[in-house]
């Protein structure tokens, strides 16, 4: 396989892998946050706030994943 056959294939896992992790994270916090809406309905405000800003840092984190990817497909600093 060929350098750039390698590169195509780690760019596809950081791609997917991140995509499903971010996916399995927010699914959970999702329903973890309906658990403790229904428990305490009075909290739920708190709740959503934090809610909200964890699933932007976790779509970030993905986000970084994908331009890592894109810089290694685009500009290969491996190319010799």
């Amino acid at each position: 396989m060929t350098d750039t056959g390698l590169i195509a294939l780690a760019c596809g896992l950081i791609i997917g892998l991140g995509a499903i992790g971010a996916c399995l994270g927010i699914g959970t916090m999702g329903g973890r946050f309906i658990d403790g809406a229904v428990r305490q309905p009075e909290m739920m405000e708190p709740l959503q706030v934090k809610m909200f800003l964890l699933a932007g840092l976790i779509d970030a984190n993905f986000l970084i994943g994908v331009g890592v990817a894109m810089m290694f497909v685009f500009a290969n600093p491996f190319a010799h």
